[in-house]
């Protein structure tokens, strides 16, 4: 979660610079106190309450000014659902997930999505599986990343004391959660460098890495910064040849947060899943290509013996015997209703559907933008339905940076980052293509960005500012 400072400032709440909501007198004229223009304090509580359609407008009023999500390009969130999800959502906000007792048929909706992404992926045996639901892709990976770092302590028992600090292998590219976990869980992350046009982990790079200390390797189906799948298959043929050399014998996990909800439906073929005997877990996020609203994600292992029975809990002081294992206690079970809601209303078609569609807005439009002479493709959104793009060579009266400020006056919200190393020196833009944005809404797209290069052309050079603030949204 992000974290917020407290009040700025010394200022008291009778100092006229501090700052107060402004009231509307209209939004106060039923309030019993007759005040209807006494203005709430904003970082302290209001010493005495209001009605609820004042305070409600308040808050839709500031709300007002956050961006429209269905022109935010950057994030790979599910922005749009049916209504009827809505609904089913909203009968189900007050259900605590953790209560498996008090809740037993959410709690079987949760086991029906655990067994139908076990069958998805491929596991030997779907009823063997075992997994569980999340608030998101981070933390499943923080509960994959810990069974990683338990079976290695189990395995090394004899040769280690417990506070050993074992390695993580994985490539640069990674979401940061991993590098979250590895300071978190006190794991040394060792980091496969980008090279030249190879913006993802190299499999004989990440077998060199590898060694007794090694709790596992990270691929990712799905890089957030090109939209990429790394070869799944090919590092694991890699970690099979340091085995057979060495002995040493390193598990991988699959970060498939937006692939492992498309690959399945689009590329059928394509191994990375369970049909690997080397990939012992999974995590996908339910609320990116998942099509469900945030925050839900789902963590798969293989079987029963990749994940540690000492890592799951089981309390009783709900009623019943509800054997955990998650990094949150109390959390809604919404989102998990409107996962199983969306299995059932799509199905695999309807998956392979809506999947397809975004791919060929992110392909169309990709191609559309690699035709003119400003711009260069880095991939295409014949993977992920993501793509990124970099000002062609030559281009020197803007940048990326230019680009990306230019599109946010219009409304839209792409962001333009550097890459990490060895690749400090690219700059690019990055598209999400997420169900919702159409071939209409590429096409006012595309129609802005023609609008705004003949002023980016003109000028003398790219516009000096502050790049870390660079994809932040502002009106």
């Amino acid at each position: 979660m992000a974290l917020h400072p407290g009040s700025p400032g010394t200022r008291g709440d009778d100092d006229p610079r501090r700052r107060r909501l402004a009231l509307n007198p209209f939004f106060g004229a039923a309030d019993p106190v007759g005040d209807m223009t006494a203005a709430p304090p904003v970082h302290r509580l209001p010493d005495g309450p209001m009605t609820p359609s004042t305070a409600y407008q308040l808050v839709h009023d500031e709300l007002m000014l956050d961006g429209n999500s269905r022109l935010n390009l950057a994030t790979f969130v599910t922005t749009w659902m049916e209504p009827q999800a809505a609904v089913l959502m909203s009968e189900c906000r007050d259900k605590n997930m953790i209560d498996k007792d008090e809740y037993p048929r959410t709690a079987e909706l949760e086991r029906r999505c655990v067994a139908m992404l076990a069958d998805l992926w491929h596991a030997p045996d779907p009823t063997a599986a075992v997994g569980c639901s999340t608030t998101g892709s981070s933390e499943a990976c923080m509960l994959a990343g810990m069974a990683l770092k338990r079976r290695w302590a189990q395995r090394n028992a004899d040769r280690y004391p417990a506070r050993a600090r074992p390695n993580l292998v994985m490539g640069v590219n990674v979401q940061v959660c991993w590098e979250k976990f590895c300071t978190f869980w006190e794991v040394e992350p060792r980091l496969v460098p980008m090279e030249g046009d190879r913006f993802h982990l190299d499999p004989q790079a990440a077998a060199a890495l590898c060694d007794e200390d090694t709790i596992g390797v990270v691929a990712v189906l799905g890089s957030t910064f090109d939209g990429s799948y790394e070869p799944v298959a090919e590092v694991c043929s890699a970690l099979d040849a340091l085995r057979e050399r060495t002995g040493v014998d390193v598990p991988v996990h699959v970060d498939g947060a937006s692939g492992a909800m498309v690959a399945p439906f689009l590329d059928p073929d394509l191994a990375w899943d369970f049909r690997l005997p080397r990939v012992t877990s999974i995590n996908t996020s339910g609320h990116k290509y998942g099509l469900v609203y945030p925050g839900v994600g789902w963590a798969l292992w293989r079987s029963s013996e990749a994940l540690p029975e000492e890592l799951v809990f089981r309390v009783n002081y709900l009623g019943g015997d509800m054997p955990t294992f998650a990094l949150n206690f109390s959390r809604p079970g919404a989102q998990v209703v409107a996962q199983y809601y969306t299995f059932l209303r799509l199905g695999r078609e309807g998956y392979r559907a809506v999947q397809q569609a975004a791919r060929d807005v992110a392909s169309g439009l990709a191609g559309r933008i690699g035709a003119l002479e400003d711009f260069r493709l880095l991939t295409r959104g014949d993977q992920l339905p993501v793509f990124a793009f970099t000002t062609a060579d030559g281009v020197g009266s803007f940048d990326v940076f230019d680009v990306s400020q230019r599109l946010r006056e219009r409304g839209w919200l792409v962001p333009a980052y550097t890459f990490p190393a060895n690749r400090e020196d690219l700059s690019v833009l990055r598209v999400v293509c997420r169900n919702g944005f159409s071939v209409d809404l590429a096409d006012l797209l595309l129609d802005d960005l023609d609008q705004v290069l003949p002023e980016l052309r003109r000028q003398p050079g790219p516009l000096a500012r502050d790049r870390s603030a660079a994809t932040a949204f502002h009106h």
